[in-house]
């Protein structure tokens, strides 16, 4: 019953501030992170953590297939090159970047640890940078972008991170072995949503003058897929993305437009419910984990949050300013099929990088850390990489989150 009430107020909080958000004119992200703080440090508070079995199974499936669903597929089409660089090439040289940051800064940071580290906050979360940036006036081509990263780069994170874990563990890393299992787990899991979308077409063709049972096939089959990749060990993450993808299409020839707006009304709730209680948990994961470190040690490592969140975004903005050169090059040369659509300005390169915040999953894969080792000895420094990954998270949430607007209004009245 405790847990039944804490969870009700919750929601309750979340819909409240959700309202007054929009009055003052603040990003309701950053009110309900703010506010998920302030709930936790409540001493009759009973200590909320986060589960990442439910954030994989619960949260990151109806959210990326939504993403996926509502996407442009011509528009992703076009702009794939730049997409394909943030959500793969870039996921890899940030977790080294910030590798390199914690091995030579934060004592009692081995290699190894280190790019458990750096795949933990390697993935963007783009759920807070399209919350922050909705009514901005973005434009659709830079939108597509950032879902469009959001949608693969998960995928890269988690790869490089259970790499890294295995590292830690005491598992040799084998350059091309991991290569290969990267594209088999991609492959496999774009196979698997292919193979799922296509079951749910056939299912749709049959029954969807059924408004009501169609809606809850839609419902249900993001979950469905996630735990079916799960089970042969491939990307659950690209397998509901390109079920997303490939329901999209399908349903532009075969839903009624009656059907399309009653499955979008109950989505927008559901989404809407997620992410408000996604920036509530990453709030209330701070009060939680603070009480794991030594108040001698607490300033220094928000002192590495902030340099590891600085590493990351500049990292972030060279890759994309530089991948801006490297796309008007290829235009120029003809090379690669670019199209002018696909060229990048400066105000949509900047958009782009300073929008590179982190989020839900870099919590969850961060608390999801093994608590011991195969030997059954403690996993090292377990409590500092989770305190940091969870700093790093509010820096880039609350410090770009609230200068981003004020970024894109700048840009838009020049």
């Amino acid at each position: 019953m405790e847990n039944y009430t804490i969870v009700i107020l919750i929601l309750a909080i979340m819909i409240g501030l959700s309202a007054i958000a929009n009055n003052i004119k603040l990003p309701y992200p950053i009110l309900l992170i703010v506010a998920g703080i302030a709930v936790g440090f409540i001493p009759s508070i009973p200590n909320i953590e986060l589960n990442p079995e439910i954030v994989f199974l619960i949260f990151l499936p109806p959210l990326l297939y939504d993403a996926a669903f509502n996407i442009s597929y011509q528009t992703f089409k076009t702009n794939i090159n730049t997409i394909g660089t943030l959500a793969i090439s870039l996921v890899f040289i940030t977790a080294s970047g910030i590798a390199v940051v914690a091995h030579f800064m934060i004592p009692g940071m081995t290699w190894p640890l280190a790019f458990v580290l750096g795949a933990i906050l390697s993935a963007t979360d783009a759920v807070a940078a399209m919350s922050i940036t909705k009514g901005l006036g973005i434009s659709h081509n830079t939108n597509t972008i950032l879902e469009g990263e959001s949608l693969v780069n998960d995928a890269s994170a988690l790869v490089a991170y259970r790499f890294a874990v295995a590292a830690v563990t005491g598992a040799a890393f084998i350059f091309w072995k991991a290569t290969l299992q990267f594209f088999i787990l991609m492959a496999g899991g774009f196979v698997v949503g292919l193979v799922m979308g296509k079951i749910l077409a056939f299912i749709i063709k049959r029954v969807h003058k059924n408004d009501m049972v169609t809606v809850s096939f839609l419902l249900l089959m993001p979950f469905v897929t996630y735990l079916v990749a799960e089970h042969f060990h491939v990307s659950g993450v690209i397998a509901v993305v390109v079920l997303g993808l490939s329901i999209a299409r399908f349903s532009a020839k075969v839903f009624p437009e009656k059907l399309k707006q009653q499955s979008k009304s109950i989505w927008d709730i559901i989404i809407f419910l997620l992410n408000g209680l996604i920036f509530i948990f990453i709030g209330l994961q701070f009060p939680f984990v603070i009480k794991n470190i030594p108040k001698a040690q607490v300033w220094p490592y928000v002192g590495y949050s902030f340099l590891i969140t600085v590493v990351a975004l500049v990292l972030r903005m060279v890759r994309v300013f530089l991948q801006k050169v490297n796309l008007q090059n290829a235009f120029k040369k003809g090379k690669h099929k670019i199209t002018i659509d696909a060229l990048l300005d400066f105000k949509s390169s900047l958009i782009i990088s300073w929008s590179g915040m982190r989020g839900i999953v870099s919590l969850a894969i961060a608390i999801g850390l093994p608590v011991t080792l195969a030997d059954g000895s403690p996993f090292p420094e377990r409590n500092a990489i989770i305190f940091i990954s969870v700093v790093v998270v509010l820096f880039t949430l609350i410090g770009q989150g609230l200068t981003l607007p004020w970024i894109v209004k700048r840009l838009t009245d020049e």
